[in-house]
């Protein structure tokens, strides 16, 4: 179809190009931050998390995503404002998206996390204060579509979703890890988690729903039968599969069960005992590995009690050795070390690395002849370690910090205030964490694709139609698709630069204490969604996160520094993206015109 703008085409193609980095900005900064949990907590690696984000990103997306959308669109600025000149209205929903993104995408260059979903939200409101003015903006409540709303979400969401979170970890706690046997526990009452997971998984796609599916016309309790019904279905399937095959692995500690074993259900509990077994094969589930520690970045204060005196030599070297770098030496030698590590490797990233290697910049300026051969040469290296490297980020050590300097002196303290649990317990939670991290995965999906598709939305729908109420339309579901791939894409690609400061940055993680935090923030995100309130799926996990080290019973097991950096990064996030979005509208509709 022939678009009714065709003069405005060059409008559009800015407005698609900056929705689309917006979306990959959402998939490396909110997106990372919600996964960031679970691989945390080594429940699912950073490459499986990458497969599970696409696909959970994109059935939330295009199932429920249209109705968040529709609050940005037409939530903030009233359709009528822009006196029906679909021109100045696909201008001003451009130059939110440029604000927005440029933001957020310095701030993940610079490993900063903030909201996308304020930011574009920020962005939105100053481009209308620049258009119609301030009087125009819907600064109140306005139905619940106003920026008083959305932004009561900044103060509320993170309250709320460390409430849940706290709530159901307390929970945990209280059913299994206070108990004298808390394995066995945790195996007995496994189903009741999966009824609970199922249930709130069945709530996000049946009782918010979909607009094109009309479930939301269906019955109370239709609706009701459903969600309970897929609830106690999964808790009934976990009990007839997963319960039986959890307490050969955890209980009998037998190391020869193979994992498909578990379509054999209760024949399970005929297997005989092993003889011999001491210790059930499970993932070791703690933050810091035995085999992580390397002695020559280690800080004083974390040398073993007990070495010998033989030893006392060496370690006042390690000591010393330590004292004399300063922080960036430290963060140098790291990254030199991890990029040492890439070159050994073999495939793409092995030989991008050692081009990039063996191909550094010669002496004098770029444009020198030879230095702009090389530049071609590293050219394809460097696209493909941009599109590689976050396979081969090690997060987890990123997160704990540098041994020897003031961050990570922070988390040994952190950590040392968290109670350790079991690896048996904890790896019955990473198979019902991995089913709350695909609903938290979902529910960012229905709720924060609105930040780009609804201004994409205008752009289209005024560009398509070249009437500014027609804005008013449903969002086309292959905007919806497009968007939600760049968002799994940014993920993929980008997303290691975010998780690397969020997850142990915080508190310590653990597949139990995971669980909660992703149930109580995808719990929060449902139910603000149903309300069609844009909120930042980013403060509810970080809230969650918060709630749930707060369990421990002290303030020290929760890194504040950390917290109040996101914190700072949030507040600034508003007026500096609504200051951005404002200037640009306003150079480019009073602009002068020189040619008739």
């Amino acid at each position: 179809m022939w678009p009714a703008l065709p003069q405005y085409n060059y409008i559009f193609a800015i407005g698609t190009l900056f929705a689309l980095l917006d979306a990959f900005n959402n998939g490396a900064n909110d997106v990372a931050n919600s996964w960031a949990t679970s691989v945390s907590s080594r429940s699912i690696s950073y490459r499986q998390a990458m497969l599970f984000g696409l696909v959970f990103e994109v059935l939330g997306a295009v199932t429920v995503g249209a109705r968040t959308a529709d609050t940005i669109k037409n939530g903030i600025i009233p359709v009528d404002a822009f006196k029906g000149d679909a021109g100045v209205q696909m201008l001003a929903f451009t130059c939110a998206l440029v604000a927005a993104s440029s933001w957020v995408m310095w701030c993940t260059k610079n490993s900063t996390h903030v909201s996308s979903t304020y930011s574009l939200i920020s962005a939105v409101a100053g481009v209308g204060v620049a258009v119609v003015g301030a009087g125009q903006v819907k600064w109140g409540w306005n139905g619940g579509k106003g920026l008083g709303a959305i932004f009561a979400g900044l103060g509320l969401a993170p309250l709320i979703s460390g409430g849940f979170a706290a709530t159901i970890f307390m929970l945990i706690k209280l059913v299994v890890h206070v108990r004298k046997n808390p394995v066995r526990w945790a195996v007995w009452t496994s189903p009741a988690f999966f009824f609970i997971v199922g249930t709130v998984l069945t709530l996000s796609i049946v009782y918010k729903g979909s607009p094109s599916l009309g479930l939301t016309k269906k019955p109370a309790y239709w609706l009701a039968g459903v969600i309970v019904g897929s609830g106690a279905a999964l808790g009934l399937l976990s009990t007839i599969f997963f319960l039986p095959y959890a307490h050969t692995v955890v209980i009998k500690k037998d190391h020869t069960l193979k994992w498909w074993e578990f379509l054999k259900g209760p024949l399970l509990f005929n297997r005989p005992y092993p003889e011999g077994v001491e210790q059930a094969k499970v993932r070791n589930y703690a933050v810091v590995q035995d085999d992580e520690d390397d002695q020559s970045t280690r800080s004083p204060e974390s040398l073993k009690e007990g070495d010998t005196a033989s030893n006392t030599d060496e370690k006042h070297m390690v000591v010393a050795e330590v004292k004399q770098k300063n922080y960036k030496q430290l963060l140098e030698e790291g990254e030199a070390k991890h990029r040492a590590s890439l070159c050994k490797r073999r495939g793409p990233i092995g030989w991008a690395m050692r081009t990039l290697r063996d191909n550094s910049r010669g002496p004098g300026e770029m444009y020198e002849i030879e230095n702009i051969k090389i530049f071609f040469i590293r050219l394809p290296a460097l696209a493909v370690v941009a599109l590689l490297y976050g396979f081969y980020y090690d997060i987890h050590s990123a997160q704990t910090g540098v041994h020897g300097t003031p961050d990570g002196k922070r988390m040994e303290q952190v950590y040392a205030h968290a109670h350790k649990y079991p690896n048996e317990v904890e790896h019955l939670y990473s198979f019902v964490q991995v089913l709350t991290a695909c609903t938290a995965s979902f529910a960012h999906g229905a709720n924060d694709i609105g930040n780009s598709v609804g201004p994409w939305a205008v752009i289209y729908s005024a560009w398509s139609t070249g009437d500014a109420l027609k804005s008013k339309a449903t969002v086309p579901p292959w905007q919806l698709g497009v968007l939600s791939l760049t968002i799994s894409f940014g993920l993929i690609t980008y997303g290691y630069n975010i998780m690397k400061v969020m997850g142990n940055k915080i508190t310590y993680h653990s597949p139990s204490r995971g669980t909660s935090m992703e149930l109580g923030a995808a719990i929060t995100v449902l139910v603000f969604s149903q309300f069609s309130l844009p909120v930042s799926t980013s403060m509810c996990i970080t809230g969650a996160t918060v709630g749930v080290g707060l369990c421990n019973g002290t303030l020290k097991a929760v890194n504040w520094n950390r917290v109040n950096l996101l914190l700072i990064g949030w507040i600034l996030t508003i007026p500096i993206a609504g200051t951005l979005g404002g200037v640009l509208m306003g150079l480019f509709i009073n602009a002068p015109h020189f040619l008739s």
